[in-house]
C-alpha cells in the first residue's frame, strides 16, 4: 500500500478567493501532483479581512492534524500568516516542505505589519530540516516581487523561485510548485 502524502494549502486573503480564485490554484497542483496525494483547502475565517489573530489559530489547527512529511504551501497573505504561525509555534509533525506563493514580506523592508512582523531570523525559527521554496511571479502586482528577496535574507535555506511572466496567481499554473513537491514527477 502506498502512502498519501498530505498537502495543506492556506489561501489568500480576500472577498471570495476561497471559491473564485485560489481554488484554481488548489486545482491545478491536484492535477499535477496526481495521485498519493491529499490536497487539504480549508476555508480561513473571514476570508475578506485576513487577521493574524483570527487565520494563526485556524491555520495552527490545520497543522496539527498534520501527519509527518507533510507540505505546507501559502499563498499570498496566508503565506505570510502561516510562516509567522510556524516561527511562533512550530508544529509537532515533522515537514518535508514549506511552500510560498507570492507572500508578501510582513516587517522590515517590506509591508508594515498591523499585528506581525516577520522575525528576520525567521528561518532559525522554522522547523529544522524542513524546506523552504518561495515562489514569486515577476509580474505580480499585488506583492512586490521584491519581497521574496526579503524571505530569502530572513530564511538562508530557503530556494527563490522567481517566475517571468507569472503574475500574482502564478497564472493559475502550480506545474512549478508541484515540480519541488515531487521532484519525480515530470
Amino acid at each position: 500500500m502506498t502512502a498519501i502524502q498530505q498537502v495543506l494549502f492556506i489561501q489568500g486573503g480576500g472577498a471570495g478567493v476561497h471559491d473564485e480564485w485560489d481554488d484554481k490554484l488548489v486545482n491545478s497542483l491536484s492535477r499535477k501532483l496526481g495521485e498519493g496525494y491529499e490536497v487539504r483547502y480549508p476555508r480561513m475565517p473571514d476570508e475578506d479581512d485576513p487577521r493574524h489573530a483570527r487565520w494563526s489559530p485556524a491555520i495552527r489547527r490545520e497543522v496539527a492534524d498534520l501527519e509527518d512529511g507533510a507540505v505546507v504551501v501559502g499563498h499570498s497573505v496566508g503565506g505570510a500568516i502561516l510562516m509567522h504561525a510556524l516561527a511562533e509555534q512550530p508544529p509537532e509533525c515533522r515537514l518535508a516542505t514549506i511552500v510560498l506563493i507570492a507572500a508578501p514580506f510582513v516587517g522590515r523592508g517590506g509591508w508594515p505589519g498591523e499585528e506581525f512582523d516577520l522575525p528576520d531570523d525567521l528561518g532559525a525559527r522554522l522547523p529544522h530540516g524542513t524546506r523552504v521554496h518561495v515562489f514569486h511571479g515577476l509580474e505580480d502586482d499585488t506583492a512586490p516581487p521584491a519581497h521574496a528577496d526579503l524571505y530569502a535574507r530572513a530564511i538562508p535555506q530557503a530556494q527563490v523561485h522567481r517566475l517571468p511572466g507569472r503574475d500574482h496567481q502564478l497564472n493559475n499554473d502550480l506545474c512549478d510548485v508541484a515540480r519541488v513537491i515531487n521532484p519525480d514527477k515530470p
